[in-house]
């Protein structure tokens, strides 16, 4: 069973900047491919950025040139670094685990999100 922690998250002025942070255990941490999603309130949840395991990153338009996601399989954590942070970031921001084994299917895990929430 994998487990998904994230952290990192908070109360920010807009133009500001957040490091989320997911920390995974349980796993072989980096045959997985890691994404960021996101929701706000009477939303979908939205994808916000993913890494595959050969650390091949994209990122949604809306945060493109803003955000940035990275990995460190040595710590088992993946990164979300927000720069330039608007109000409409405001959200729930989830960290998920992806990968589909041959034979097997897909399996996907997912943290227990942690608030981000952009105001003045």
């Amino acid at each position: 069973q994998v487990q998904l922690v994230e952290s990192g998250g908070g109360l920010v002025q807009p133009g500001g900047s957040l490091r989320l942070s997911c920390a995974a255990s349980g796993t072989i941490f980096s045959i997985y491919s890691l994404g960021w999603y996101r929701q706000a309130p009477g939303k979908q949840r939205e994808l916000v950025a993913t890494i595959t395991s050969g650390s091949t990153t994209s990122t949604a338009d809306s945060v493109k040139g803003r955000f940035t996601i990275s990995r460190d399989n040595a710590k088992n954590t993946v990164y979300l670094q927000m720069n330039s942070l608007k109000p409409e970031d405001t959200a729930v921001y989830y960290c998920n685990a992806h990968k589909l084994f041959p034979g097997v299917g897909d399996r996907d895990y997912w943290g227990q999100g942690t608030q981000v929430t952009v105001s003045s």
